[in-house]
């Protein structure tokens, strides 16, 4: 019978960190490794890296040094990470770091064997070696990220685009999967900055990201392409499949409420499509879904046109 999951909470206190031992001296083992062994190898190793899928992965290899385990799980929620590692097991110990207050993720053990109450207080003691590596690698993170973002609309920003592009076009041809572009462009944008201010505008931009971000998948990009324009992009995504995401994005922003000073603002938005060719570059994927964009605004906006 499978046994129900064990969750615990650490908090590296220094009241604590004696609580579970650490400094005293390690307890002799049949296992060829000693706890203070692997936790000086892991002491030593997880300081080289401000990657946490290496820290994590090196953290994984170490710690079967001194007890086996199927598999580890890691998520932080705050920064949308979550790595796995492993294979999945009938049991687990679960483990809530925190520092002062502040969370640093949840990591979840897995193997196919119960865990013994010696074997949890290793992996407790181990998890000390964690603590502030795993800390500068999230706030390399955020940072890395907060360079990457429109701090207006939360989305991804030029400097972001560019790079996921590149990479998205790659793996396309790798796998041999499409790849489609959606450039929107909120209509007449520039009578809201005019006839409402540009704080208006700001919260119609943020309306707008917002809108588009509730429509798609969790593997689809959103970047502020400049101004009021926006670029999305699809992968593993055919050009029927983006025409109609395309137009559910149309229809979310025209059925959404945007309202300044108490006075309701009529907005739609229009859209151009690319799905990427055999050997093209990514600055005509971009080239040709905003000479679609162009079309459906001379066209009479407020509709979606696609690339030829």
């Amino acid at each position: 019978m499978k046994s129900p999951s064990q969750t615990n909470a650490i908090d590296f206190d220094s009241a604590k960190l004696q609580r579970l031992g650490f400094g005293q001296q390690p307890p002799i083992l049949e296992r060829p490794f000693s706890l203070a062994q692997v936790r000086q190898q892991l002491g030593q190793q997880l300081q080289t890296s401000l990657e946490p899928q290496r820290i994590l992965g090196l953290f994984f290899r170490e710690i079967q040094r001194l007890v086996p385990l199927d598999a580890l799980t890691y998520q932080h929620s705050a920064s949308d990470l979550r790595l796995e590692f492993g294979h999945r097991g009938h049991h687990s110990v679960t483990y809530s770091l925190s520092h002062e207050g502040e969370n640093l993720g949840e990591l979840v053990f897995r193997r196919n064997q119960r865990f013994s109450d010696h074997e949890q207080s290793n992996l407790e003691s181990l998890l000390s070696t964690l603590l502030f590596p795993m800390r500068n690698a999230l706030l390399y993170r955020a940072a890395t990220q907060s360079a990457l973002r429109d701090p207006l609309t939360d989305t991804g920003n030029r400097i972001a685009m560019d790079q996921t592009l590149e990479r998205e076009i790659e793996m396309s041809r790798r796998h041999l999967m499409p790849l489609s572009l959606l450039m929107l462009d909120i209509d007449h944008f520039k009578n809201v900055n005019d006839n409402f201010g540009h704080s208006a505008g700001d919260d119609v931009l943020k309306s707008v990201a917002a809108s588009i971000k509730n429509q798609l998948r969790n593997v689809d990009m959103v970047f502020r392409f400049g101004g009021e324009e926006f670029l999305i992009l699809l992968s593993n995504t055919s050009r029927e499949a983006a025409a109609m995401v395309g137009e559910r994005l149309r229809f979310a922003a025209q059925a959404q409420s945007y309202k300044a000073d108490g006075n309701q603002i009529e907005l739609t938005v229009s859209l151009g499509c690319s799905t990427l060719l055999p050997g093209e570059s990514a600055d005509s994927l971009l080239r040709r879904a905003d000479s679609a964009l162009y079309v459906a605004k001379r066209e009479g906006r407020n509709r979606l046109a696609m690339a030829g």
